[in-house]
């Protein structure tokens, strides 16, 4: 299991914040020099919604071939605004649908191998379930764990954006 989250990791933005009123998808990003990824999704919920939350996988940045995700990640989950806001680990799944009454300011985090996207997939995305919640909005980040560490302060984001 890895810490969440190590010196060294690499931001990329997926989404700035929008409304999850309108299925939502996230940029894609190559994960073929990543050893590991953390997608880190921000929700402000003002109306309760049973909103579905995905990984997609493809085999480039142009989204050719997406499908869900094959095989079950770790996923962690927490209302920042209960009075327990820390991260719980849920079970592992593809996807995660939040309770219908929670609102506030929630987190959910996928960690996803890319050693586990299949042969052909180095691409993944989020994507967010139509809320039909004007006032919900959300934003992704990725956290990318470079396969090779030497080259971090080489890096940026077109690293992760270009197939």
């Amino acid at each position: 299991m890895y810490p969440f989250i190590p010196e060294g990791l690499f931001p990329v933005s997926g989404a700035s914040p929008e409304t999850t009123n309108g299925a939502k998808t996230a940029d894609y990003i190559s994960l073929k020099n990543a050893e590991m990824c953390w997608v880190v999704i921000y929700l402000t919920q003002t109306v309760g919604h049973a909103t579905a939350f995905t990984i997609e996988r493809a085999t480039d940045v142009a989204a050719t071939g997406t499908v869900a995700i094959g095989n079950a990640v770790p996923i962690w989950y927490g209302n920042m605004t209960t009075t327990s806001s820390q991260l719980a680990a849920q079970t592992d799944a593809v996807s995660f649908t939040l309770g219908g009454a929670v609102t506030g300011d929630v987190i959910i985090i996928f960690q996803i191998d890319p050693a586990n996207l299949g042969s052909t997939y180095d691409c993944i995305t989020a994507k967010a379930a139509n809320s039909a919640q004007a006032t919900n909005f959300w934003s992704v980040m990725y956290w990318i764990k470079p396969r090779y560490q030497s080259k971090v302060a080489s890096m940026d984001a077109a690293e992760y954006l270009e197939d």
